[in-house]
C-alpha cells in the first residue's frame, strides 16, 4: 500500500459521504410522507436534489481542469452534512426540497473533486484497478446507509416524523467523519494540471460525435432506474405494508449486488463484449423494473432487486467508457461533464414524472415507466458498436466506475484531468 495511502483514505472518506447520502435519501422520502406528501410531493423532492448539481456540473469541472481538486472535498461534506441536518428540522415541504437540493450539491462537489484526483494520480496501467477499489469503496457506503436508515425509521404509533428526522440527523453526523480522511489526499506537484483544451471545443460538437449521446443517454438511464427505486421503494413498502428496516436492507441488497457486478466486471467483458454486456443487462433490468411493480411477495422482491442491483451495476462504468472512447481526445473531460449533466437531467425529470405517473396510475406505475426506459437503454446499446468486441482492444474492462478504459483509452484518460462522476451510483 505504500505511496497509495492516499487512495485508501479517498475511499474511507467517500464511503462515509457515500453512506449519509444513501442514509439520507429514504429518510428524506419519509419524512415527507409523514409531513403530508403524496406521491406527487415525493417525487418533486427526490429531482431537486438533482436540481442544483444539474447546472453545476460543468463549471465544477471546468474549474478542476485549471487547478486544485482536494478543496472541493471539505466543501462537498459541509454542504452534505448541512443539507442532511436542515432537512431534519425542516418542518414543510418546500424547506425539505431545499435542503435536497444542497445535499445533492455536496455530493457533485465530493464526487467531481474525488475522481478527478484519482484520474490524476493514478498511472495509466493502474487506472482501472484505482478506480475498482474508489466504487466499490462509494457501494459499501450505499449498502450501509439503507440498513441505517430502515433501523432508525420507525412507523409504528405515528413515530415516523419523528425517527425520520433522527435518521437525517445521524447522516448528518456520518458526513461528517469523512473530515478525519481528508488529509494529504492530492499530491501538490500534480495538483497544478494544464489548462485543458477541452474549453476549446464546441459542446454541440462532442454531442454530435458518434457513441457520446448513446453513452449519455444509458448512463441516465441506468441512473435514473437506480434513483427512483431509492425513493420509491419506500412508498411501495408504506403501501404494501412493509417496514421501512424490511425496505431498508432490500434497498441494501440491491447495492451489495452492484459491488457483486463490479468485482466480475472483467470476466463478464472478455466473455461477451460491451455491447452485449450492455444489452443484455438493460434488457434484464427493465424486465426486473416491471416485475418490482407486481404484487409479489417479500422473498421474490429481494430476490428480483438483487438481481436488478447486478444488472444495473454494468450501465454506469461502461457508459463513461463509451463517451472517453467516442469523445474527441481533446474533449474527454468535458464529454464526462455533459455525461454527469444528463445523470444530473434524469435524476431531475425521472423522480418528477414517476410522481405525475403514480399519482395517476398508482405507486407501481413508476417502475413500469423505467421498464421502458430501460428497454430504450438497450436499443441504444445495441446500436452502439464501438470498441467492444470481447478481447478487444481495452477489452479489460473495468470494475470500477470510470472502469473499463483499458490499454489507450485508460492512458488517455490519465491525461485527461476532470474525470466527473455522478451521485447515487458513482
Amino acid at each position: 500500500m505504500r505511496g497509495r495511502g492516499w487512495l485508501l483514505r479517498l475511499v474511507i472518506a467517500f464511503g462515509f459521504a457515500q453512506a449519509a447520502v444513501s442514509m439520507a435519501r429514504p429518510a428524506v422520502s419519509y419524512r415527507a410522507l409523514a409531513l403530508g406528501a403524496d406521491e406527487r410531493a415525493v417525487g418533486v423532492i427526490a429531482g431537486v436534489y438533482a436540481l442544483l448539481p444539474l447546472f453545476a456540473a460543468v463549471p465544477l469541472g471546468r474549474r478542476t481542469d485549471q487547478g486544485r481538486c482536494a478543496p472541493l472535498l471539505p466543501a462537498g461534506v459541509v454542504l452534505i452534512s448541512g443539507g442532511c441536518a436542515l432537512s431534519g428540522t425542516a418542518d414543510s415541504l418546500a424547506a425539505m426540497a431545499a435542503w435536497s437540493g444542497v445535499m445533492g450539491l455536496g455530493h457533485l462537489c465530493f464526487v467531481i473533486g474525488a475522481q478527478s484526483i484519482v484520474a490524476r494520480q493514478s498511472a495509466p496501467a493502474e487506472q482501472d484497478r484505482d478506480f475498482g477499489h474508489f466504487t466499490i469503496g462509494a457501494s459499501l457506503g450505499q449498502l450501509a446507509g439503507p440498513v441505517a436508515a430502515g433501523l432508525l425509521v420507525s412507523g409504528h404509533d405515528g413515530a415516523m416524523a419523528r425517527t425520520s428526522a433522527l435518521a437525517l440527523i445521524v447522516s448528518a453526523g456520518v458526513a461528517a467523519v469523512s473530515f478525519t480522511s481528508l488529509w494529504r489526499i492530492e499530491h501538490r506537484s500534480r495538483a497544478a494540471a494544464p489548462a485543458g483544451r477541452a474549453a476549446k471545443v464546441p459542446v454541440h460538437r462532442i454531442l454530435r460525435t458518434r457513441g457520446v449521446p448513446a453513452g449519455i443517454l444509458i448512463s441516465l438511464a441506468v441512473l435514473s432506474a437506480t434513483d427512483v427505486l431509492t425513493a420509491y421503494l419506500p412508498v411501495v413498502g408504506e403501501h404494501r405494508g412493509i417496514a421501512p428496516s424490511v425496505v431498508g436492507l432490500l434497498l441494501s441488497l440491491r447495492a451489495a449486488a452492484t459491488i457483486a457486478c463490479r468485482l466480475v466486471m472483467t470476466p463478464m467483458i472478455r466473455l461477451l463484449g460491451r455491447t452485449a454486456l450492455m444489452t443484455v443487462t438493460c434488457l434484464l433490468a427493465a424486465l426486473l423494473c416491471a416485475g418490482v411493480a407486481l404484487p409479489v411477495p417479500v422473498w421474490a422482491l429481494a430476490l428480483m432487486l438483487a438481481l436488478l442491483g447486478f444488472c444495473l451495476g454494468v450501465g454506469q462504468p461502461l457508459s463513461m467508457t463509451t463517451v472517453v472512447r467516442a469523445s474527441p481526445p481533446e474533449a474527454r473531460s468535458t464529454a464526462l461533464a455533459l455525461r454527469l449533466t444528463g445523470n444530473r437531467l434524469g435524476q431531475v425529470a425521472a423522480p418528477a414524472s414517476a410522481g405525475l405517473v403514480a399519482g395517476v396510475a398508482g405507486t407501481a406505475a413508476p417502475f413500469l415507466m423505467l421498464g421502458v426506459l430501460l428497454l430504450g437503454a438497450a436499443g441504444l446499446a445495441l446500436r452502439g458498436r464501438a470498441s467492444d468486441a470481447p478481447g478487444g482492444a481495452g477489452g479489460s474492462g473495468g470494475s470500477g466506475e470510470p472502469g473499463g478504459s483499458g490499454g489507450g483509452g485508460a492512458a488517455s484518460l490519465g491525461r485527461q484531468t476532470s474525470a466527473v462522476g455522478q451521485s447515487g451510483h458513482i
